[in-house]
């Protein structure tokens, strides 16, 4: 009886985990572009549901950023990691990370019109309710969703897991339409304190609806399993780490802010 009990589980545990379903979607942006989207939704949950663009680390549409919209498309969501870089490249070397981050970042009209694509790539999804839409990003992704809201897109909420807060197109009063949860690092080095004060001052005049959490030891990185291994190597890796810790508490945050305003 306990034999047939465990195989009957064990059997529902994998149709659960067959229910996510993924797949590459290509798609282009304003400027021409190629790019390479990663879809994932639960095929067991019927009709449209919340929309979740993923925005990737520095180091481009990689397994990590993927993995991030299998988490979502578990808890619910129908979620995209979108593509920014464009052909879906991606690199374990900083300076050709760097190099990627830098080509994209030097014209914010570029970069909007490349996140824009990706959001209307995932309006577009009949698991998608169009209505209810939010973002999150990791480092170099983190600053593109907290542009996205400095701009007004229309997101219920955006959310920046060690991400760049600097901005050459600061919020203005008003123009924040988004609700803002910001998952940082106290030990991010590559973040500075500077940074953080001008940021909250930024977001206090803007009278943006925002949350500033800052996580105690937690270096850049900290939500990424990889983070210790590429932070290491020849290559002279970047100040980063994963802090499991750091990693559950903000995602516990997370999914307590897109229960908050999405219902």
């Amino acid at each position: 009886m306990r034999l047939l009990l465990a195989l009957t589980l064990l059997a529902l545990s994998g149709l659960t985990q067959a229910a996510i379903q993924t797949q590459e979607i290509p798609y282009e942006s304003a400027d021409g572009t190629k790019m390479i989207g990663y879809y994932a939704f639960d095929d067991a949950i019927k009709g449209p549901r919340p929309g979740i663009v993923v925005v990737h680390e520095f180091w481009g549409l990689n397994d990590y950023a993927k993995r991030r919209a299998r988490d979502l498309a578990g808890l619910g969501y129908s979620a995209l990691a979108i593509d920014m870089y464009g052909g879906g490249k991606n690199t374990e070397h900083p300076k050709d990370a760097m190099a990627f981050m830098q080509e994209v970042s030097k014209n914010s009209a570029v970069a909007s019109a490349r996140f824009q694509a990706g959001l209307d790539l995932l309006r577009k999804q009949p698991q998608t309710d169009p209505n209810k839409l939010a973002a999150i990003g990791y480092c170099f992704g983190g600053g593109v969703v907290l542009n996205a809201a400095r701009q007004g897109l229309p997101l219920a909420g955006v959310v920046s897991f060690h991400g760049a807060l600097t901005t050459n197109t600061p919020a203005t009063p008003g123009s924040v339409k988004a609700k803002i949860l910001v998952e940082h690092g106290a030990r991010d080095s590559m973040v500075t304190a500077q940074n953080v004060t001008a940021f909250k001052a930024e977001m206090d005049k803007a009278g943006a609806d925002y949350k500033f959490v800052s996580l105690a030891d937690a270096k850049h990185g900290f939500t990424n399993p990889d983070a210790d291994r590429l932070s290491h190597g020849d290559h002279g890796g970047p100040d980063i780490g994963y802090n499991k810790a750091a990693d559950e508490s903000s995602w516990k945050d997370m999914q307590a802010f897109f229960k908050k305003i999405f219902g």
